[in-house]
């Protein structure tokens, strides 16, 4: 079968950074979806993984975080579908990735497509929907008031992959006023229409723009990139007794003993801890991706599907993945059929 990997980490502008190669088709077994891959989109994970992975020699590595499809085949003790389902997911770190014809998943980790989305469509929202569901509902439990707190959460990088459909699910899912920051007219633009209630510049300090709002201090603060460069105006700005989840690598070690004061609670949200320790939970990503889909097909949320870089191959990942190291991209770069 056709895919796209890499056999040693390097720049993405490398001409071998990412190549074309053949591999065996798998079969399934266990728990485990034998899926025809249709579409995938691109993340930032892709990109660092790309860029920093060993791979052994003469071995190759498959990156693919995201997919959509339809289940070719089932393994013995598959319970959930069977063959012709149409399904999206957002796959495992450490098992092959999705940017090839065919891919094994487990069943867990998996959510019927929306029926009113195409594959492409789809394929955008996975990996973003999980960590932006598992953040603020399953972390942050935003759902549980603080205090004396602005019933309000921040979402840091709005106009992402993560914030954008973050920014929609805390409309749809609960009561909060969103505010959401971007930098730029067009991504500003971008979160106004996906329903965040006040936009602020995160090019500027976050503490006096959120406090001129008028609200009060928030009780959430989701911050989706540059962490670092905002912790102290997140210390500055969110409620005593707040909750704060973060979801990038800062360079840098954090000093969070200042957040002691106010009694913050510090969540970090890696949407593939459930698969790497298979947790007694996993199946809950099953069940928020159906929820995910049900929400979409009801017309609540969309699709953040932003551009199509056309067929999955080596050129046109390699595009994709310098989008995302740019840090300009703008909800999600999907790309569709081999």
């Amino acid at each position: 079968m056709r895919a796209v990997g890499f056999n040693m980490p390097q720049p993405i502008t490398e001409d071998t950074s990412l190549i074309d190669i053949d591999l065996p088709m798998p079969a399934a077994a266990g728990r485990d979806l034998l899926v025809e891959i249709r579409a995938v989109s691109v993340n930032p994970v892709d990109a660092k993984v790309r860029a920093s992975a060993p791979v052994e020699a003469g071995d190759h590595r498959v990156l693919g975080y995201d997919a959509a499809g339809v289940v070719k085949a089932v393994g013995p003790e598959v319970t959930l579908f069977q063959p012709g389902d149409a399904v999206f997911y957002a796959g495992a770190l450490d098992r092959p990735g999705t940017n090839a014809e065919f891919h094994l998943v487990d069943e867990r980790i998996v959510g019927r497509k929306p029926e009113s989305l195409s594959f492409e469509q789809a394929a955008a929202l996975p990996l973003t929907a999980i960590t932006a569901y598992e953040a603020m509902l399953h972390r942050m439990k935003v759902q549980e008031p603080v205090p004396g707190a602005a019933n309000a959460i921040l979402i840091i990088g709005g106009a992402g992959g993560v914030g954008s459909i973050a920014i929609q699910l805390a409309r749809e899912l609960t009561d909060l006023t969103v505010i959401a920051t971007a930098s730029r007219p067009e991504t500003q633009a971008w979160i106004r229409d996906l329903g965040a209630h006040h936009v602020i510049d995160h090019s500027q300090p976050l503490a006096p723009q959120v406090e001129a709002l008028g609200l009060g201090s928030p009780a959430f603060v989701f911050s989706t990139t540059e962490t670092e460069q905002h912790l102290d105006d997140i210390l500055a700005l969110i409620a005593p007794q707040g909750r704060f989840c973060l979801i990038d690598d800062p360079k840098n070690p954090m000093d969070l003993r200042p957040f002691k004061r106010k009694a913050l609670s510090i969540h970090w949200e890696l949407m593939f801890t459930r698969s790497l320790y298979q947790t007694e939970d996993m199946i809950e990503q099953h069940k928020l991706l159906d929820h995910v889909a049900e929400l979409v097909d009801a017309g609540r949320i969309r699709t953040t599907l932003a551009e199509t870089y056309g067929t999955i191959n080596a050129a046109n990942l390699k595009r994709a993945h310098a989008m995302i190291e740019s840090g300009r991209a703008k909800g999600k770069i999907v790309l569709s059929g081999f």
